[in-house]
């Protein structure tokens, strides 16, 4: 059975439309920014390939750059989509082969993701504009010039396809292996084809027909893998933002019990393992029953979001903020001792003493407790149990101030 490149062109524009308006039904319309940039590149590789497919053999002036410049569109939206799902990134990592210097991180340099941005969006413009000027010249001077158009839009979309699979291969998030390495080979797939079949098509134009059929099912082939490597990564997408819902409170943004407990185990047992000081307060909003019946719920929500907004304000890199009940919020000081908290807590009362009044038309305030780890602890609950014990002298003590429980010492009241 012969096969014909037409009918495989024509098959794989098909697999394309079926595959994009399947991806777009599955997706839906309340997706994420990277999601819809798969969509629209998944919409303007099936214009290109409508395009390429009427302008047929010819490659006609109007419809060949046109079809380019679908085609180009769609990549770059691709990596717009992979910025976004991978993690921007200023230096994707290549192994150094020097050994790294003692006291440094092992830091790994290659390609800037800016960069290869850049490349793409420049590649958009001059792909089409190329050939349209390929064409121009070759009929201004007398000459036919379809060895230069031809070489010249299958060695840019091979570039592209290549600057897009790089950047799957160096993840800054943690996201799945197997999709990225599915969609890496299938558009290195298709960047090797496009550069056989652009040298081919230069040197040797009789013996195009071999790269075009090897071309027509490689895209076929290509593209159901790279449609099931998208789904994979959509997939991916949506179960982080389930557990991010998961673990985050709705009205502050702040991590919830669920969330903050997680990680704060986490850094408890690496200041365990490291035998480094870690120091944990609890606030709780004082009198935020009357400040609800006084001035309602909506500004009682209006609170509890400045309060979430100071607190994420006044902490530093590395420490942990989260509300775990109504008015209550928690936040572990990494690497600290116990004279550090009422130093955070001296920042956190002068901001909310500027703020709140002129924010909210009250003034508002808080009592914290204060746990310090100490020798002996096993778990996360004996140190919160200790803030809490703080927490409740401080409130008890006329509110508004802070409690610190040392490590055996006794209760301090500032």
């Amino acid at each position: 059975m012969f096969l014909d490149l037409q009918p495989l062109l024509v098959m794989a524009t098909a697999n394309m439309g079926v595959g994009s308006l399947a991806l777009l039904a599955v997706m839906g319309r309340g997706a994420s920014a990277a999601t819809r940039c798969v969509q629209m590149a998944l919409t303007a590789f099936l214009l290109g390939g409508m395009a390429a497919i009427t302008a047929g053999s010819t490659w006609s002036v109007a419809l060949a750059p046109l079809a380019l410049l679908f085609f180009s569109a769609g990549l770059w939206l691709l990596h717009r989509a992979l910025g976004s799902w991978l993690g921007h990134r200023t230096r994707p990592p290549i192994q150094r082969k020097k050994p790294r210097k003692p006291g440094r991180p092992g830091v790994f340099y290659g390609l800037d993701y800016r960069w290869s941005e850049r490349g793409l969006r420049a590649l958009l413009v001059v792909t089409p504009l190329g050939y349209v000027l390929g064409h121009t010249l070759g009929s201004t001077l007398g000459a036919s010039s379809p060895a230069f158009q031809w070489g010249w839009s299958h060695l840019c979309l091979a570039t592209m396809l290549l600057l897009v699979a790089a950047a799957t291969l160096f993840p800054l998030r943690r996201v799945g292996r197997a999709w990225r390495w599915v969609l890496c080979a299938s558009l290195s797939v298709l960047a090797l084809v496009l550069l056989v079949r652009g040298l081919v098509g230069v040197w040797s134009p009789d013996l195009l027909r071999l790269p075009d059929l090897a071309m027509a099912l490689a895209v076929n082939m290509a593209m159901v893998a790279a449609m099931v490597a998208l789904l994979a990564a959509w997939r991916d997408e949506a179960k982080a933002r389930l557990h991010s819902l998961a673990m985050t409170d709705g009205l502050t943004g702040l991590l919830n019990r669920r969330g903050w407990t997680e990680r704060a185990e986490a850094m408890f047992a690496n200041a365990m393992r490291y035998q480094q000081p870690l120091t944990l307060m609890m606030l709780d909003i004082d009198h935020f029953k009357r400040v609800n019946d006084t001035y309602g719920h909506e500004a009682g929500d209006t609170a509890l979001k400045l309060f979430a907004r100071l607190l994420r304000e006044s902490r530093r890199t590395g420490d942990l903020v989260g509300r775990i009940g109504g008015e209550e919020f928690c936040i572990v000081l990494a690497n600290t001792h116990r004279a550090a908290s009422a130093g955070f807590d001296l920042r956190l009362r002068a901001m909310l003493q500027q703020t709140a009044e002129k924010k909210l038309g009250f003034p508002l305030d808080y009592s914290a407790g204060v746990g310090v780890l100490k020798d002996g602890d096993a778990t996360l609950a004996g140190l919160l149990a200790r803030a809490d014990a703080a927490l409740y002298e401080a409130k008890k003590a006329g509110r508004g101030r802070l409690v610190q429980s040392g490590g055996g010492a006794g209760l301090t009241v500032i």
